[in-house]
């Protein structure tokens, strides 16, 4: 932040002390929440907000200005999948890809409301379709595809849509020569599409390796918290680089149906980015801030390597 936006935000802060005021006892300021609840920075609930991590009240501008980042404490709330779009994606060159595609309540799942119910409830919340977004844009001048997985909706859960159109991306970043970028958040496969949703475990990683082996492209994950079950099999983890974001949760199964089934304790963060890197995957953890110039210049030394295959 320069000094002059500083100064104009500390003059702008007389006048907004009162209106928190009356915003606070109108229920605008986010109460307190537990530690292990993560939610992300809401800009449109007043003028505070409080971090998950270190409990600090903190002016929404200065986060959201900050990439949605902690000033305090560095924490990483999560983000929405159009958020993610715009790190990264120079502004207006961003093409989506299948928006119109939605999923089908086939198997008739039912737990006194139907997956067909909850696809709706989740369109109207969200304004997405499904819990994926794909499409094409720039970064930093270089045209690539990319695809964000968007934990919001359905907890950013694999059906058959988001396999259908994460595979769609891959295909398109493989006939224009492009590098691929997968940004996940998700819980992993959906239940509700029984079948269906495992069925894209076996559709998506065929696709990648003509992109990376036959064509010689480079594709890039990019897992966030959090990263767990069958998106961990399939696109979470399959790519040349795997970028994590930092304290992100990455796993196939969780920590309590290992130790259930190993009949062990497991240490606590032993799934978190920062223990599975010091064992040898991810490749790198890069913090949000400069996470559009990692790639970025991953993307532009991939492409001049002498060994690259012809």
């Amino acid at each position: 932040m320069s000094v002059r936006n500083r100064f104009e935000d500390k003059r702008e802060f007389g006048g907004l002390i009162g209106a928190f005021l009356e915003k606070a006892t109108k229920g605008y300021v986010l109460s307190e929440r537990g530690r292990n609840r993560d939610i992300s920075i809401d800009t449109d609930r007043g003028l505070w907000t409080r971090c998950d991590n270190c409990g600090n009240m903190l002016y929404v501008r200065f986060p959201k200005q900050n990439k949605n980042i902690c000033e305090e404490c560095g924490y990483h709330p999560p983000m929405t999948s159009t958020e993610r779009i715009e790190l990264p994606i120079d502004r207006d060159t961003w093409i989506p890809m299948d928006e119109d595609m939605t999923a089908q309540d086939v198997p008739g799942f039912s737990d006194g409301d139907s997956h067909g119910s909850r696809i709706i409830n989740s369109q109207k919340r969200t304004g997405l379709t499904d819990a994926v977004q794909t499409g094409v844009g720039c970064l930093n001048g270089t045209p690539i595809a990319l695809g964000v997985t968007d934990f919001q909706s359905t907890g950013g859960s694999m059906g058959s849509v988001v396999g259908e159109k994460i595979t769609r991306s891959i295909e398109c970043a493989t006939d224009q020569s492009l590098p691929l970028v997968i940004i996940c958040a998700s819980g992993g496969a959906r239940t509700q599409e029984g079948t269906l949703s495992l069925m894209q475990m076996a559709k998506i990683p065929p696709v990648p390796q003509i992109h990376q082996v036959q064509k010689g492209l480079l594709y890039i994950s990019v897992p966030t918290y959090p990263t767990t079950g069958g998106v961990t099999a399939s696109s979470g983890t399959l790519g040349d680089v795997i970028i994590a974001e930092s304290k992100a949760y990455i796993a196939f199964a969780g920590k309590r149906v290992i130790e259930q089934t190993l009949r062990q304790k497991i240490p606590d963060g032993f799934q978190v980015a920062e223990s599975l890197f010091d064992h040898g995957s991810p490749d790198s953890i890069v913090p949000r801030n400069p996470l559009k110039g990692v790639p970025s210049e991953i993307s532009e030394l991939y492409s001049s390597a002498p060994c690259k295959r012809n």
